[in-house]
């Protein structure tokens, strides 16, 4: 079973959360939060809340228990780019592009839909 939680809209840099999510991947979800959440970086603080909301998707709506979880899927995706700017010299103007990102994590229990249709 997959279960997903996304951060829309993200007010950082996707650059900034690509390695971190790289990471990850992969790894157990007790693991995977003590390594965000101890992370000094702000991509940490965007991927802690993530995280969890993903471990309480889990629990409230499938039932699954926390300790079996692992990631499956972490990705930070480019947003929308909100394009500034400011007058240098000679009245140039020097654009400015704040970036945006949504970060989307996926969480599995290891057992696929498929093997348990066919138990059933």
């Amino acid at each position: 079973m997959d279960v997903l939680s996304v951060t829309k809209y993200a007010r950082m840099s996707p650059k900034k959360g690509h390695d971190l999510a790289r990471e990850i991947q992969g790894m157990p979800v007790n693991e995977a939060l003590q390594l965000v959440s101890f992370s000094a970086r702000k991509a940490g603080r965007l991927m802690t809340k993530t995280l969890k909301s993903a471990i309480a998707n889990a629990e409230h709506n499938f039932e699954l228990d926390a300790d079996d979880l692992t990631v499956k899927l972490a990705v930070v995706e480019d947003g929308p780019i909100m394009r500034r700017g400011n007058y240098g010299a000679r009245g140039q103007f020097k654009p400015i592009a704040k970036r945006s990102c949504h970060v989307r994590i996926v969480l599995t229990d290891g057992v696929d839909e498929q093997e348990e249709d066919s138990e059933e």
